[in-house]
């Protein structure tokens, strides 16, 4: 089978309040939206978050990678002869990857949100074809998946009330994003609101220094943190290595975690105790698996996170991951409308009470996306099959 057709959208969906943390704030979503369309009809959807302080991409530099590259690649390739067999799900996935360039470039570490948005529809496009779930390949170990809630940077009167507001809806595990400032009383505010029995872990987002991060964790221990992510900047595993050794709160590496071979030199350092697996950010589905299994093999504990501004069809594919992984510890994302004023699903995708939400089995990844939000959206449109694209060679 042959992808005949290929569209891209830059969205630009508002959130419902605004998305702070140390590096970024954040007032709408700018996910590229990935359409492909089958000779037999069958469309897919994939979606890609460029982050320029974490893989190096930009939207624009997405783009032109998507249209000069990928698809160039994506319209030779015969999808017919990937093996679809449910013993061999993981080959299938990896078949699929491997039809995608990595490409080099001396900005960006790897372009792994431009090949997430492809590999995803094409995953979501070849299953709808023979009308089979993601989740026949990647089997649910667990019929309901449990997600965090995330407290921005703010104030201390903010943190606290957003807070009491997520142990209202009965969440057990609550991710607060830390700056330098304030850190110390807006995790005792946190902490007074939701009690003592209520997950805590802490995100630095790599602004602090190696020597302010082990401070950090160790004025911060008291308050039961279970985990401190990315306190310092992506760089050499030794930093983050001595940021571990030192401190009583156990380390996730995330900016850090990029490709495969991020997660062997985090591994062969001893740098942290967890993984964040974010999909877009470590090349798509087959990417972020080997990584997975790698992290597994050496004793890492894994988190399944998002980007912010995810869409239901990121989300969808995450709650994917998050069920069939045989052991994770936090799952992240699937915030829908809850952040976007308008997701692109005909179908709410976001968690419920307690944070919860049930796993999706119809075809592709589950997800039915209307074109109409996709085109009320988006601020630039690419159709690759049918015209040229000014400036996108």
């Amino acid at each position: 089978m042959r992808i005949i057709e290929a569209t891209l959208f830059a969205l630009r969906i508002p959130f419902i309040e605004a998305f702070a943390h140390s590096i970024k704030s954040r007032t709408y979503s700018d996910s590229i939206v990935v359409r492909l369309k089958a000779s037999d009809g069958t469309v897919g959807y994939g979606e890609a978050v460029a982050r320029p302080y974490v893989t190096g991409e930009t939207v624009e530099s997405c783009l032109e990678f998507m249209a000069d590259t990928l698809w160039a690649a994506v319209r030779q390739a015969d999808y017919s002869t990937a093996p679809l067999d449910l013993e061999s799900s993981l080959d299938w996935l990896k078949a699929i990857a491997a039809t995608l360039p990595a490409g080099t470039s001396d900005t960006v570490v790897a372009w792994n949100a431009a090949r997430t948005g492809f590999e995803l529809a094409l995953v979501d496009c070849l299953l709808k074809s023979q009308q089979r779930s993601l989740g026949e390949l990647l089997p649910p170990q667990r019929s309901l998946i449990t997600y965090s809630g995330v407290i921005t940077s703010s104030t201390v009167e903010s943190a606290a009330k957003n807070a009491r507001r997520f142990k209202q809806l009965g969440i057990s595990q609550l991710k607060v994003k830390v700056t330098g400032e304030n850190d110390r009383d807006r995790i005792a505010a946190i902490r007074e609101a939701v009690g003592d029995d209520l997950s805590l872990r802490m995100d630095g987002n790599g602004v602090y220094s190696v020597q302010s991060a082990i401070a950090t964790c160790q004025t911060l221990t008291e308050f039961k943190i279970d985990s401190a992510e990315q306190m310092i900047s992506r760089g050499n595993p030794a930093d983050l290595a001595a940021v571990r050794s030192a401190s009583p709160i156990p380390q996730m590496a995330d900016e850090s975690l990029i490709t495969l071979e991020d997660a062997q030199a985090l591994i062969a350092a001893k740098a942290c105790q967890f993984f964040n697996l974010r999909i877009s950010k470590c090349g798509g589905l087959a990417h972020t698996i080997a990584i997975a299994q790698l992290a597994q093999a050496s004793g890492i504990r894994l988190q399944v996170g998002c980007q912010v501004g995810e869409t239901a069809i990121l989300s969808a594919a995450g709650r994917h991951l998050a069920a069939w992984l045989p052991e994770v510890v936090f799952v992240e994302g699937s915030y829908g409308t809850l952040l976007l004023s308008e997701d692109v699903s005909r179908t709410s995708i976001h968690f419920g009470h307690r944070g919860q939400a049930k796993v999706l089995t119809r075809p592709g990844l589950g997800v039915d996306v209307k074109d109409a939000v996709l085109e009320k959206y988006a601020h630039q449109t690419i159709n690759l099959a049918t015209a040229s694209v000014p400036g996108l060679g």
